[in-house]
């Protein structure tokens, strides 16, 4: 059985077992726990056996969770993994419910790993600190981009440091009108700042109660990893044992190479970044303090701190062998873009293989 998901109803689709089995279109009925209890209860007392899939979207996993609270599996549809035909220029409802029903019969679709309850609240959170984040940036850049405008620049010094925002402070303007919009603008930076910082508080606070606490630290015994680093890539990936091999992982990251390869001629492009956003650019910020000679720091060491020998030997393994890497890859002329992604790409793994030191088993929702 198959569900085309919207914010009020659910299509409905069913697909009867064995190859030749009719597909057919059951009906409509409201996106409600209690209607879909009692669907599930009728479609039961007719069929022994009862499976379900619908695609992952906006909705959330509500569905799963009270499908098989009812004792029953439930898929729930990566999208971008769906097959499609070409030139199919009709899409209703009916129809996808019903394509979902028969491609999930012969086995043609494939599942996104499903959070616990837990785990998804905490990747919110992780998630609400970052887009605080991406506000932050772009409030300042409107502030840098305003005082641009008018001819206004910091004399010596970087952005946002202490005597930057000394020097902000000292700012005025001779019409009223750009005055006001300077402080709105200063306050608009303000008030995300303040939302980020609440954010990762509230990550520190609730961190030790999270089941995946022991996994945060010890993937941040690896450089260009701290702690909210560290989360995100937690949050994002989940369950590291459902990965057998870190090329997997490197491959759900997007931080794979394109290849259109026939015969004897191999053509490869970059990266797919077919994967997860998020996780992808932690890696990437991270490679970049691999440009530095090896070296345990501050930080490091403190981070270090406590966690088993084998993961601690890894960890400065994978940064023996990442800076050597980097210089090899600097010497030989590639492109910097091109030296950072590569180094990323060799962190998934090692992450991969820390990773699966620390995490306890998890099950899907």
């Amino acid at each position: 059985m198959a569900f085309d998901n919207s914010k009020d109803t659910l299509a409905v689709a069913i697909a009867e077992g064995g190859l030749r089995g009719e597909v057919r279109f059951w009906g409509t009925i409201p996106n409600q726990p209690e209607a879909v209890r009692k669907l599930v209860a009728k479609l039961a007392a007719k069929h022994p056996v009862l499976s379900f899939c619908y695609e992952a979207g906006p909705c959330g996993y509500g569905l799963y969770r009270q499908i098989r609270a009812l004792g029953h599996p439930c898929l729930v549809v990566a999208p971008s993994l769906i097959p499609t035909k070409p030139g199919g220029h009709i899409k209703t409802d009916r129809r996808d419910a019903t394509m979902l029903a028969s491609l999930f019969r012969a086995g043609e679709l494939q599942g996104v790993w499903v959070p616990d309850a837990e785990h998804e609240a905490m990747r919110e959170l992780i998630r609400g600190r970052q887009t605080a984040m991406q506000e932050v940036r772009r409030s300042r850049q409107l502030v840098l981009s305003f005082l641009l405008r008018h001819d206004r620049a910091m004399p010596t010094g970087q952005h946002w440091t202490r005597a930057h925002r000394a020097w902000l402070a000292r700012q005025s303007f001779s019409h009223p009108a750009e005055q006001i919009v300077f402080e709105e603008l200063i306050q608009r930076m303000e008030v995300a700042c303040a939302r980020q910082g609440r954010h990762e508080n509230a990550i520190r606070e609730l961190l030790p109660t999270w089941s995946l606490a022991g996994t945060v630290a010890a993937i941040q015994a690896m450089r260009g990893v701290a702690l909210m680093a560290a989360v995100t890539l937690v949050a994002e990936i989940g369950d590291f044992g459902r990965f057998t091999s870190p090329r997997q992982l490197m491959a759900w990251l997007g931080l794979v190479p394109k290849e259109h390869s026939s015969g004897r001629k191999v053509a490869r492009g970059n990266i797919t970044k077919a994967g997860n956003t998020r996780a992808r650019r932690v890696l990437v910020e991270g490679a970049w303090t691999y440009r530095l000679s090896a070296r345990m720091g501050e930080d490091i060491t403190r981070r270090n701190e406590g966690l088993p020998e084998p993961i601690r030997a890894a960890a400065w393994k994978a940064q023996l062998r990442l800076c050597t890497r980097y210089r090899r890859l600097q010497k030989s002329g590639k492109p910097q873009h091109v030296i950072v992604v590569a180094i990323a790409r060799e962190m998934a793994a090692f992450v991969w293989a820390i990773a699966r030191m620390a995490q306890p088993v998890v099950t899907a929702a």
